[in-house]
């Protein structure tokens, strides 16, 4: 195991939370979101994220964030843990989740 998977955010970890049936949060932008997006994820933008707490608090999945980033992601997996969500891993880019997602 490398020291991206026990940080959670290599691949391995990645492909095991989508196997599980993880939910792939994307925090970019509506617009960005329709410009591409992995299958099946929901797009609630760094800005919502408060607000939809509570939803994200009652998905009974693994959490795989991705956005535009690894910073952007980092900050909002801390905004989920602080908020007691714990099974929530860094995905990165976007473009990086869809390849991992396709190769499963």
């Amino acid at each position: 195991m490398g020291i991206l998977s026990m940080l959670g955010i290599g691949n391995g970890k990645i492909k095991t939370a989508l196997r599980k049936g993880a939910t792939i949060i994307d925090v970019r932008t509506a617009n960005e979101f329709d410009q591409g997006r992995v299958r099946e994820s929901i797009n609630i933008p760094i800005d919502r994220l408060n607000i939809n707490l509570q939803r994200i608090r009652q998905m009974q999945k693994p959490i795989i964030v991705c956005s535009n980033s690894d910073s952007e992601s980092d900050k909002v997996i801390g905004f989920l843990k602080t908020n007691g969500i714990k099974e929530v891993y860094n995905g990165g880019p976007w473009t990086r989740v869809l390849k991992i997602a396709r190769s499963i």
